[in-house]
C-alpha cells in the first residue's frame, strides 16, 4: 500500500491594509471612560476601534464569515451591537472585546439598529422588511413587526412612551404601539424612499430625509396633550385590513392613515419643509445628544448643519419680529396714532430650524475612512518590485511604465511602453530585466540600467527597451520559465503560445480554453504550466510536448490569478467568486478552500518559502494566510465541506409551520439555524434518556420488592459524567446549556411527542424551585405553540392543573424574593450615599484645615525672613 501524500493546512492570519468597509456606518464609542475619541468602523467581517488622536487601531472585534452592515453603541457605552449581512446580530462587550450574545431572526442583511433609552431593548430592521424588538438582558426576541414592503432604513424608540417609529424604502413611516405590537399610524406623505429620520424638540417634531432635496418636518401631538374641540370630524374610508381607517389630508395633498381611530395615541401633521443644497438622496441624518444640532449629508461632498431653536429662542425671535412689524405699521400709518396697532406675525419652519453652515469635504462623505495613497499614479494594472526592494515598476491602462522610489514615494521616470493597455509584467529569472505585454499586440523586453540623474551627481535606476515581439492578437499575460529559456504569452484568441527567449521562435501553442486566459504560471522545474481562464477552468499542461494533463473546474466565476508554491507542484488560484483554492498539479486534486474576502479577489502572492499567502480583493482588504504544521486529510476536508453545505441548506429551509399561528402573529422572532436544530436534538436525547432511566427505576423497584432486599442500580455513564445527578436534573442541565436567544426556536423544532414528558418534568422541577424563570419561559412557549393539541388531550388535563397551581405559587415566591432583594439594595444604596456625603464633608474639612496650616507656616516663614 502506497503512502498517502501529506498536505499542510493554511489558515487566516490577519487582515491589513484596511481602515474600514463602505457597507456599514461609523459610530463613536466610549472606551476607557473617554467620549469623542474612539470610533468603531466595519472592516469586512470584523469591527475596528480607532483612536482618532493617535490614528491607531486599538481594538478588533472579531467576526465570523459574514460582512458587517450596521453598528449601534449601547446608551451606557459598554456594549456595541453589530449587524451582519446574513441577518444575525452580535452584542460585543467593549471592555473584553468578546461577543457572547447572538440574535438570529432576520433572513437578509441588517440595515438598522437602535437601542431604547435604558439599553434593555434593541430594535433591528432588515432588508427582509421586518422589524424585530429584542430583549438584550434576557437574550431573546420579544416580537416581530411586519408591515413595511421594502427594506427598513431607520428605527427609533420614543422616550417615556412605549412607541417605535420606523421608516423604509417603501416611502412609508410607521408608528408602532409596542404594548399591542401593532401599527396604529402610517404616514404616506413621502413621494420617494425615506432614508433617515430623527426626533427633535423634545420628541415633539419628526424630521425625515428622502431621495429628494427636501427635509420634511412633522409636528407630533400626543393624545393627552390634544385639546381642540373644534377639530373637524375626520373622513372615514374603508381599509383593506381593519375595515375603517382614519384619514387626514396633509399640506401637500397626501393622505395620512390611522388604522384604529378609537385607539389613536398621537397625531402627526406636516409642519413644513427645509430645502437642502444637495440634489441627491439623504445618506445619513443625525442629531446630537442635546437635540439642537441637526446634520445631514447626501452622496455629494457637502455636510449641511442646522440648529434647532428652543422654545425661548423662538419666542424671543417672535417678539423681535413683532416689534419690527409694529414699528413698520406705525410708520406706514397715515394719522401717526400713538396707540398700539394690532399686528400678527407668523413663524415659519425656517425660523425654527436655522442653517448654521455647510462643510465642504475633499471627497464624498461616507461612513468609513478612505485609505490615502502614498504614491499618485495613473490607472495601474500590474506591478512588481525591482530586485533590492527600493523601487517599484507599475504598468498603466494607458500603456505607460512608471518607476517609483519607495523611500520617498517620488516618481522617477515615466516611459511610453505600449500603444494600448499594459496588461502584464514578468521579471526575468536573472533579475536583469523584465518583459511586458499589452493591448497593442506586442511583447517588449526591457533591461535595467543606471543613468545619471539631472538633479544630482548620483546615478539612478532606469530601463531601456531591447527587443519587441509582434503578435496577431492582444497580449493578456506573459510569464518566464524559471530557466529563462521559454516565454509563455496569453492571447485574446483564447490560446497560450510558447516562444524561445533567445531567438523568439515559436515553440508550442496551448489551446482548449473557451474564453481568454487571464493568468498563468510555470512550475519551479519548468515541467508544468497552469493556466486560468475567464471560462472558470484551470488547465494543467506539460511544457515538453504541450499536452493538456488535466482540466479542472476551479471557480464559480472567472479565475483571476494563479501561482505555484515555490519548489512544489502545488498552486493557488483566486477567483471572482471570492474564494482562494489550493490544488495539487500532480494528482489533480482540490486540497482546500480559503474563504474570507467579501468581494472579487484580484491577485495573490506566495512567499518564497511558501509559508505565507497574501491576497488582495475589491473589498479593499489585504489578507494574510499562514501555513500551519497541522496535517490536512483530504477525506476529512471533504466531510467538513459536506457538513457545511448541509448546515447552509438547513438555514435556507422554510421555517416550520407553527400550530395556531396567524399571519399577523408577531410573537415568533427567531429563525431555524443549525444551532437550534442541534439544541433540539440534545433536548430529545435528554428526554429519551429520562424515559429510559425512569423505566429502569420502576423495574428496579419491582425487582427489589420481589427479592425483599435492596439491589444497587447501575448509574448511567452520562449521568455519572454530570456528577451522578438524577435524570430530571440532567434534562434541566441541557435546557440551561442552550443559548437564551436560541431557546424558543429549539422548542419550535421539537416534535409534539416529547411535549407530554416535558410538561411532567417541568411540574416536578418547578415544585423543587429549580430555575423557575427558565422553566416558566419554556412552559409558556410550549403551551402557546401546542395549545390545540394539549387541550384536546384528556390525559394532560391533570398535569396542566398541577402546573397551574405550582407555577402560580412558585412565581409568587420568586417575585417576593426579588422584591426583598431590591428593597435591601435600595437600603444599601441610601447607606452608601449617606456615608459618602459624610466622607465628602470630612474630606472638605480636613482639606480646609490643611490649607490653614500651610498658610500659618508660610506667614511664619515670611516673618522670619523679614
Amino acid at each position: 500500500m502506497g503512502l498517502t501524500k501529506q498536505y499542510l493546512r493554511y489558515v487566516a492570519s490577519a487582515v491589513f491594509g484596511l481602515i474600514g468597509s463602505q457597507k456599514g456606518n461609523i459610530v463613536f464609542v466610549t472606551l476607557r471612560g473617554e467620549k469623542g475619541r474612539y470610533v468603531a468602523v466595519p472592516a469586512c467581517e470584523h469591527v475596528f476601534i480607532w483612536d482618532l488622536r493617535k490614528g491607531e487601531k486599538i481594538l478588533i472585534l472579531q467576526g465570523l464569515k459574514q460582512e458587517v452592515t450596521c453598528l449601534c453603541p449601547s446608551p451606557d457605552g459598554l456594549h456595541l451591537a453589530v449587524g451582519y449581512e446574513d441577518g444575525s446580530i452580535r452584542i460585543f462587550s467593549l471592555l473584553s472585546g468578546e461577543g457572547n450574545v447572538t440574535f438570529s431572526g432576520h433572513k437578509a442583511a441588517i440595515t438598522s439598529l437602535k437601542y431604547d433609552q435604558l439599553g434593555g431593548r434593541l430594535a433591528s430592521g432588515s432588508k427582509d422588511t421586518d422589524v424585530i424588538v429584542w430583549d438584550v438582558i434576557n437574550e431573546s426576541g420579544l416580537y416581530r413587526l411586519k408591515g413595511h414592503k421594502d427594506a427598513i432604513t431607520q428605527a427609533l424608540f420614543l422616550r417615556g412612551k412605549n412607541l417605535l417609529v420606523t421608516s423604509g424604502k417603501d416611502t412609508m413611516v410607521k408608528w408602532w404601539d409596542l404594548d399591542t405590537q401593532h401599527c396604529f399610524k402610517t404616514m404616506v406623505g413621502h413621494r420617494t424612499e425615506v432614508w433617515g429620520l430623527v426626533l427633535v424638540s423634545e420628541e415633539k417634531r419628526l424630521v425625515t430625509g428622502t431621495s429628494d432635496s427636501e427635509l420634511r418636518a412633522w409636528d407630533i401631538a400626543y393624545l393627552e396633550e390634544i385639546e381642540d374641540p373644534e377639530e373637524p370630524e375626520p373622513k372615514k374610508i374603508k381599509g383593506p385590513s381593519s375595515g375603517i381607517q382614519d384619514t387626514h389630508e396633509t399640506e401637500d395633498g397626501a393622505l395620512e392613515t390611522s388604522e384604529a381611530p378609537e385607539d389613536r395615541i398621537l397625531t402627526c401633521r406636516k409642519a413644513g419643509s427645509i430645502m437642502r443644497e444637495g440634489r441627491d438622496r439623504v445618506v445619513n441624518l443625525a442629531v446630537d445628544r442635546t437635540g439642537r444640532i441637526l446634520a445631514c449629508h447626501g452622496t455629494d461632498s457637502v455636510l449641511e448643519v442646522f440648529c434647532i431653536l428652543s422654545g425661548e429662542e423662538i419666542q424671543k425671535k417672535k417678539d423681535k419680529k413683532m416689534k419690527k412689524a409694529r414699528k413698520k405699521a406705525k410708520l406706514s400709518s397715515c394719522k401717526g396714532e400713538e396707540e398700539d396697532l394690532e399686528v400678527s406675525v407668523e413663524m415659519t419652519l425656517q425660523d425654527e430650524i436655522q442653517r448654521v453652515t455647510n462643510i465642504k469635504t475633499s471627497a464624498k462623505i461616507k461612513s468609513t475612512l478612505q485609505c490615502i495613497r502614498t504614491m499618485t499614479c495613473e490607472y495601474a494594472l500590474c506591478s512588481f518590485f525591482v530586485p533590492g526592494d527600493r523601487q517599484v515598476v507599475i504598468g498603466t491602462k494607458t500603456g505607460k511604465l512608471q518607476l517609483y522610489d519607495l523611500a520617498s514615494g517620488n516618481l522617477l521616470e515615466t516611459i511610453d511602453a505600449h500603444d494600448g493597455a499594459l496588461w502584464s509584467l514578468s521579471l526575468s529569472p536573472d533579475q536583469r530585466g523584465f518583459v511586458t505585454g499589452g493591448a497593442d499586440k506586442s511583447v517588449r523586453f526591457w533591461d535595467f540600467e543606471l543613468v545619471k540623474d539631472e538633479n544630482s551627481t548620483q546615478k539612478r535606476l532606469s530601463v531601456k527597451q531591447t527587443r519587441t515581439l509582434q503578435l496577431d492578437e492582444d497580449v493578456l499575460c506573459v510569464s518566464y520559465s524559471p530557466n529563462q529559456k521559454l516565454l509563455a504569452v496569453s492571447l485574446l484568441d483564447c490560446t497560450v503560445k510558447i516562444f524561445y527567449v533567445d531567438t523568439l521562435k515559436f515553440f508550442l501553442s496551448l489551446y482548449g480554453h473557451k474564453l481568454p486566459v487571464i493568468c498563468m504560471d510555470i512550475s519551479y522545474d519548468g515541467a508544468l504550466i497552469a493556466t486560468g481562464s475567464a471560462d472558470r477552468n484551470v488547465k494543467i499542461w506539460g511544457l515538453d510536448f504541450g499536452d493538456c494533463h488535466k482540466s479542472l473546474f476551479a471557480h464559480d466565476d472567472s479565475v483571476m490569478y494563479l501561482q505555484f508554491v515555490p519548489k512544489s507542484h502545488l498552486f493557488f488560484t483566486a477567483g471572482k467568486d471570492r474564494k482562494i483554492k489550493q490544488w495539487d498539479a500532480d494528482k489533480f486534486e482540490h486540497i482546500q478552500t480559503l474563504e474570507g474576502h467579501h468581494q472579487e479577489i484580484w491577485c495573490l502572492a506566495v512567499s518564497p518559502s511558501g509559508d505565507y499567502v497574501v491576497s488582495s480583493s475589491h473589498d479593499k482588504s489585504l489578507r494574510l494566510w499562514e501555513r500551519t504544521r497541522e496535517p490536512l486529510i483530504l477525506e476529512e476536508e471533504r466531510e467538513m465541506q459536506r457538513e457545511a453545505e448541509y448546515e447552509e441548506s438547513v438555514a435556507k429551509e422554510d421555517q416550520p409551520a407553527v400550530p395556531g399561528e396567524t399571519q399577523g402573529d408577531n410573537y415568533f422572532t427567531g429563525k431555524k439555524t443549525i444551532e437550534t436544530v442541534k439544541a433540539a436534538e440534545r433536548i430529545m436525547e435528554a428526554v429519551e434518556l429520562y424515559r429510559e432511566e425512569t423505566a429502569k427505576m420502576k423495574e428496579h423497584k419491582a425487582i427489589c420488592k420481589a427479592a425483599g432486599k435492596e439491589v444497587p442500580l447501575p448509574i448511567n455513564p452520562i449521568l455519572m459524567a454530570y456528577g451522578s445527578i438524577s435524570p430530571s436534573a440532567y434534562v434541566l442541565e441541557i435546557f440551561k446549556g442552550i443559548k437564551s436567544s436560541e431557546l424558543e426556536e429549539s422548542l419550535l423544532v421539537l416534535p409534539f411527542s416529547y411535549v407530554p414528558d416535558l410538561l411532567t418534568l417541568f411540574n416536578e422541577l418547578i415544585q423543587l424551585g429549580s430555575d423557575v424563570e427558565l422553566l416558566c419561559r419554556c412552559l409558556f412557549f410550549l403551551l402557546r405553540i401546542h395549545f390545540g393539541q394539549i387541550t384536546s388531550n384528556q390525559m394532560l388535563v391533570p398535569v396542566i392543573e398541577k402546573l397551574k397551581e405550582t407555577t402560580i405559587s412558585k412565581v409568587r415566591q420568586v417575585r417576593d424574593v426579588i422584591g426583598f432583594n431590591m428593597a435591601g439594595l435600595d437600603y444599601l444604596k441610601r447607606e452608601c450615599e449617606a456615608k459618602s456625603e459624610v466622607m465628602f464633608f470630612a474630606d472638605a474639612t480636613s482639606h480646609l484645615e490643611e490649607k490653614k496650616r500651610k498658610r500659618k507656616k508660610r506667614e511664619k516663614l515670611i516673618l522670619t525672613l523679614t
